[in-house]
């Protein structure tokens, strides 16, 4: 099994299945919906109005929160765990 198999187990082992995202502020939402449509750091601050810096420091908190260690783990995750546009409602 690989460690992006693992880490996705975790997260869901971790997390109430019906709210995966339930602990992301509306900002790192918008960040992880960047990420997982393939956004670079720089094209996700200029579609929030946001700095660069402020995006890598909640892309630091998201790989936390779902406990993978870098972009392709947290997209993979993601996808694993249902996310969609309808999660930025929440």
């Amino acid at each position: 099994m690989t460690r992006q198999h693992i880490a996705v187990s975790e997260v869901t082992l971790d997390r109430d299945a019906s709210a995966p995202f339930a602990r992301l502020t509306p900002t790192q939402r918008k960040v992880l919906d960047g990420v997982y449509c393939g956004q670079l750091n720089k094209q996700i601050a200029y579609d929030l109005g946001i700095a660069e810096a402020t995006v890598k420091a909640h892309m630091t908190a998201l790989m936390r929160k779902l406990k993978v260690h870098n972009r392709t783990q947290l997209a993979v995750t993601a996808q694993a765990l249902g996310w969609n546009k309808s999660a930025l409602a929440h």
